[in-house]
């Protein structure tokens, strides 16, 4: 599959099209607390940090500092306008050129960005190299085999094959982590609740900010759209129950 550039388009929807609402931010910050080292503070490491949607609530919840590492810069600059902290600092770099010193990183974060990474076994030994002795690595992704059944996925329903194709197993995942030196790995579920009203995420959809939609051709996707905006109008999209979405622990 290409490599999806953040430059091109997904930089300007990005922010909007994947925000996050307080009562999901707070379940995700939990969540992360309950797989991080017991000390605070922390050096958390937010790799591929996109628009900087997590990197200051990390900072709250941790106490800093956070260092938010983009490859894209037009995501980064719209992380370093819209999502300022003082403990946070954005760095140009990727996951196998991370610019930290060995062993900074008490805890490293992933969020929906691992399947991006072209080289991974260079990326998993990067990591390790800035991890901590006792840190821990959280990649939260979709995992092949194991794709969730979205809302709005019956709307186009070629998603599922392009996110087999897109997405490595939870398998595959350790094993490269594992070759690396992180060979302690364990799966966990987090409940992500449904945060406004269909015709809302609606919209939000439209904005095409999920990279599926950046391996689909444009009649298919307004297809897609025209069934959903058909489906809308029937009062037949019922609200979604809260999503388990998974997530794999890391570490030596």
């Amino acid at each position: 599959m290409k490599r999806v550039d953040y430059d091109e388009r997904q930089y300007s929807v990005y922010a909007k099209g994947r925000a996050i609402g307080a009562a999901a931010m707070a379940r995700w910050m939990a969540a992360f607390a309950a797989e991080a080292p017991g000390r605070r503070p922390l050096a958390v490491l937010d790799l591929g940090s996109g628009t900087g949607r997590f990197s200051p609530a990390l900072a709250e919840t941790f106490g800093g500092p956070v260092y938010g590492v983009e490859p894209s810069e037009r995501m980064r600059a719209i992380a370093q306008a819209q999502s300022r902290h003082p403990k946070v600092r954005y760095l140009a770099g990727e996951a196998a050129d991370i610019p930290l010193p060995d062993a900074s990183a008490d805890l490293v974060l992933m969020f929906l960005s691992f399947h991006h990474v072209p080289d991974r076994l260079a990326a998993a030994r990067e990591i390790a190299r800035v991890l901590a002795p006792d840190g821990r690595v959280l990649v939260r992704s979709t995992f092949g085999g194991r794709i969730h059944d979205l809302w709005w996925r019956r709307f186009f329903p070629r998603t599922w094959e392009i996110e087999e194709g897109m997405f490595p197993t939870v398998e595959q995942t350790a094993a490269v982590f594992a070759e690396a030196g992180l060979g302690r790995s364990r799966l966990v579920q987090v409940e992500h609740p449904f945060e406004g009203d269909i015709a809302a995420d609606v919209e939000r959809i439209k904005l095409r900010a999920v990279s599926t939609f950046e391996h689909m051709d444009e009649a298919e996707i307004q297809e897609g759209f025209a069934l959903m905006d058909a489906a809308l109008a029937r009062g037949e999209i019922p609200v979604p129950p809260p999503a388990r979405l998974d997530m794999l622990v890391l570490g030596r």
